[in-house]
C-alpha cells in the first residue's frame, strides 16, 4: 500500500489521485448495479402482488356481492334447465330468472378458477370444494370462501382486522339482472334464431361485467370463454 502512494513528486502524486479514482469509481458502478438489481426485483414483486390482488377483489366481489334472497348457485346448464321445462317440472320457473342463474353459475365459476391459481392454501381448498360440489350437480354457497378472502385481502392492504364481536350476514354471489327488460320485445320479436343470439349475447355481457367488471384489468390475459362455453 504504501508503495501505490507516492507523493515525493507531482508525478507520484497524480498517479495515485487517478488511482484512487478509478477504485471509486468500479466501487460507486459495483453499488449502483446492485442497487438497480434489488429495485427491480422489489418492481416485480409489487408487480405481482398487485395483480394478484386486483384478481382476488374481483373474485370476492363476484363471490360475495349479495347479502339477501338465495345466496346458493344453481350448478344446472342451460340444457338441463330446457329439458327440465320440456319436461314441464320447471314449467312455473321464468325463463328470466333461470337465465340469471346461469349466468351467475358462470360467474361463480370463473371466480372459483381465479382463487384457485392466485388464491392461499385454505382458499385453494375451499375453492376445489365448491368446484367439485357444482361438477357433482349440488348447489354451493361461497360465504366461507368470501370470509377467507376479505381477511386476507385486509391483511395485505395492512387493514384493521374486522371486529371479532361484529355479526356480518352470510355473503352471497352478485345478481345480474335477469334477461329480456326491455330488450326482450325486439329480440323475441326478431325470431327462434334471433333470440338465441340475444341471449348468448346477453350472457357473455353480463359474464364481462361479473367476472372482469369487479376491478379485474388485462389478467385476465387468458379471460375465461364465454358463459355458452359451460354447456349451454
Amino acid at each position: 500500500m504504501r508503495n501505490a502512494i507516492d507523493f515525493s513528486s507531482w508525478q507520484g502524486l497524480l498517479s495515485t489521485l487517478l488511482g484512487l479514482v478509478f477504485v471509486t469509481a468500479v466501487a460507486v458502478g459495483i453499488r449502483l448495479l446492485v442497487m438497480q438489481r434489488l429495485q427491480q426485483r422489489r418492481e416485480r414483486q409489487n408487480r405481482q402482488i398487485n395483480e394478484r390482488l386486483k384478481t382476488l377483489i374481483a373474485a370476492y366481489k363476484t363471490l360475495g356481492g349479495s347479502f339477501t334472497g338465495n345466496l346458493a348457485v344453481d350448478p344446472r346448464h342451460a340444457r338441463e334447465l330446457r329439458a327440465q321445462a320440456a319436461a314441464g317440472a320447471a314449467a312455473d320457473a321464468p325463463e328470466g330468472d333461470a337465465e340469471r342463474k346461469r349466468r351467475i353459475r358462470d360467474a361463480v365459476e370463473a371466480a372459483l378458477s381465479d382463487v384457485m391459481l392466485l388464491g392461499t392454501a385454505e382458499q385453494v381448498r375451499l375453492a376445489v370444494q365448491a368446484a367439485g360440489d357444482m361438477v357433482a350437480g349440488r348447489q354451493i354457497e361461497t360465504a366461507a370462501l368470501v370470509v377467507s378472502l376479505r381477511d386476507f385481502i385486509r391483511e395485505v392492504l395492512e387493514l384493521d382486522a374486522v371486529p371479532a364481536g361484529l355479526a356480518i350476514p352470510k355473503q352471497g354471489p352478485v345478481r345480474s339482472p335477469a334477461a329480456g327488460g326491455r330488450g326482450g320485445g325486439a329480440n323475441a320479436g326478431g325470431g327462434a334464431g334471433g333470440g338465441g343470439g340475444g341471449a348468448g349475447a346477453g350472457g357473455m355481457a353480463a359474464r364481462g361485467a361479473l367476472g372482469l367488471g369487479a376491478g379485474r384489468i388485462g389478467q385476465d390475459d387468458d379471460a375465461p370463454a364465454g358463459p355458452d362455453a359451460h354447456g349451454s
